[in-house]
């Protein structure tokens, strides 16, 4: 995902994105064991993806302190 698409995401949809892409990440290092995946570079992408996702909410939360 790009920065602009995490954005444009509300709070909910970024949690229900979190647990979908920790999940997918899960899959991927369980499979991982049984066989190398064709494209490797998927864990370090889905990594990725899931920081900037826990940064984005990060940031929101921080800006709800700060009003509220």
């Amino acid at each position: 995902m790009k920065k602009y698409e995490i954005e444009a995401l509300s709070k909910p949809e970024l949690v229900q994105k979190l647990r979908q892409l920790e999940d997918r990440l899960a899959d991927i290092n369980f499979y991982k064991v049984l066989e190398q995946p064709q494209n490797p570079m998927v864990f370090k992408n889905s990594r990725r993806d899931i920081a900037r996702i826990k940064t984005r909410l990060h940031k929101l939360s921080a800006a709800e302190q700060v009003q509220g």
